[in-house]
C-alpha cells in the first residue's frame, strides 16, 4: 500500500470535499480518500494506493473536481 499526501488549495466545505474524494476514487488503483479540510487554506489531502499511481494522475483528477493541488 502506498500513501501520497496533496495539499490542495480552493476546498471551502463538504461539497468540495466530496467532489475531490469522487474524482480521485475513480482513479485506478486508489483504494481510500481522507480530506482534512482548511476552508480557504490548504486541505490536506491523502490518498491510499494499492500500487504507485503517478503524481500527474492524481493532480488531473484534483483539476477535474476544479480545484490545484500546490503540493504533492
Amino acid at each position: 500500500m502506498n500513501t501520497e499526501l496533496l495539499l490542495v488549495e480552493g476546498m471551502t466545505c463538504e461539497h468540495c470535499v466530496m467532489s475531490v474524494t469522487e474524482e480521485l476514487n475513480e482513479v485506478d488503483g486508489v483504494s481510500g480518500v481522507a480530506v482534512q479540510l482548511v476552508p480557504g487554506g490548504r486541505s490536506e489531502v491523502t490518498v491510499t494506493t494499492d500500487a504507485p499511481v503517478p503524481a500527474d494522475t492524481l493532480r488531473g483528477a484534483v483539476a477535474e473536481a476544479g480545484y490545484e493541488v500546490v503540493r504533492s
